[in-house]
């Protein structure tokens, strides 16, 4: 572990170099009404957009020490954890993340198994260019309601948006609606549990939940708002299983299956919560990534109880979309990637891969690992590749 951090701390350094060179793009995503209705663009008018996704945000408390290392001992810093993929995410026309934990205040921040952490999270994510996260996961209720309050308020003051959670019914019952280009894209969130916590008394919307027949509907509520691409980010799994669970398959089957007229309802699903990178598949002609790891995470010690380097490898779904053949048609992929990434917990950053590697890291070992595994349910027959 040392002697490969030490190596990824050199391919870091020029990497990081490389980096603050690099400005975020400006997200400038006008915030639409949710039912609006108003019509697709048409086909000679709209150009296609690029869609990134990433993993589980999951600050333990060694996460959350090295954000106020790097902060400088006053408050928390979280931009430069992040700062090796900030080139990749910006250049997106859409971002998503997954923020798998909720936010604490005045300093009573805590890791597992209750997670509360530094609002300063939201800071780090806007700054690497991410536009929206899902909210939904099994940590939503770690702190009640007052936890999705304080994230949601955090993650708003940063121009982030989300889905998944809710502070009011209003709010839960409202689309969240972002711009890609010339594209409305909807983005939906749901979890399997909230880790036995009850929904809060009176709030039975705080939390989505996974249930087959509400995705299919929000999903096409999503359309009638005047959604071009409905993603539905999904908290599912078995952790530390590398191939998707029967709930899994039979979900995505499901999902994807389901259509309005010629029209898939789902044009994409983003899978989170197994703490470690699944398999990227088409399913009835739309994309599903089963899982795509911890993007930020402490030491991660599997059933076993042993550390497993596993849970801190991941990847970034990257996606472009054309514009439909004809008007009202499907936003159809043309393109499909992911990026392999490492949280290097040593060094305390997220490593893309590639890059790494380009720059003299001996990490090709992970990279054709994470690699086999995304492929093992046949996605490269259907066009999926690794982007370099």
């Amino acid at each position: 572990m040392i002697a490969r951090s030490r190596q990824v701390a050199l391919a870091l350094t020029a990497l990081l170099a490389a980096g603050a060179a690099c400005q975020a793009r400006g997200h400038e995503e006008p915030d639409p009404p949710a039912r609006s209705g108003q019509p697709a663009p048409s086909a000679d008018t709209a150009r296609g957009f690029t869609l990134v996704a990433s993993g589980d945000v999951l600050p333990h408390s060694s996460i959350i020490d090295r954000a106020r290392f790097d902060a400088g001992g006053a408050g928390y810093d979280f931009r430069p954890m992040l700062s090796g993929v900030e080139p990749l995410v910006s250049r997106a026309d859409l971002a998503l993340c997954h923020m798998e934990t909720v936010y604490g205040a005045n300093g009573d921040y805590t890791g597992y198994p209750a997670f509360k952490s530094p609002p300063e999270v939201a800071e780090g994510l806007a700054a690497t260019g991410y536009d929206g996260c899902s909210t939904a996961s099994n940590h939503s209720l770690d702190d009640g309601a007052d936890g999705i309050r304080r994230t949601l308020d955090a993650l708003d003051r940063q121009g982030v948006r989300h889905a998944g959670t809710a502070r009011t019914e209003d709010e839960a019952r409202t689309v969240t609606i972002l711009r890609a280009g010339a594209a409305k894209v909807a983005h939906l969130s749901y979890t399997y549990d909230t880790n036995g916590y009850p929904l809060p008394a009176g709030q039975p919307w705080a939390v989505n939940l996974i249930d087959e027949n509400r995705i299919i509907g929000d999903a096409r509520a999503a359309r009638a708002a005047g959604a071009d691409v409905v993603v539905v980010s999904v908290h599912w799994g078995t952790e530390w299983q590398d191939a998707p669970d029967d709930r899994q398959l039979t979900l995505a089957r499901s999902l994807t299956a389901a259509r309005t007229g010629d029209r898939p309802d789902i044009d994409l699903i983003l899978g989170t919560h197994a703490h470690i990178p699944q398999a990227y598949e088409k399913v009835n002609g739309t994309w599903v990534i089963y899982g795509m790891g911890d993007q930020i995470a402490g030491e991660m010690f599997n059933y076993e109880g042993s550390q497993d380097p596993r849970g801190n490898q991941s990847t970034i779904g990257r996606f472009t979309f054309a514009p439909p053949a004809r008007p009202g048609g499907r936003w159809e992929v043309r393109k499909a990637e992911f990026v392999p990434q490492l949280f290097d917990i040593d060094a305390g950053r997220v490593v893309n891969l590639n890059k790494a590697i380009e720059s003299g890291a001996e990490l090709s070992g992970v990279r054709d690992r994470i690699r086999e595994v995304v492929l093992s349910r046949g996605a490269a027959k259907d066009g999926l590749t690794m982007a370099e």
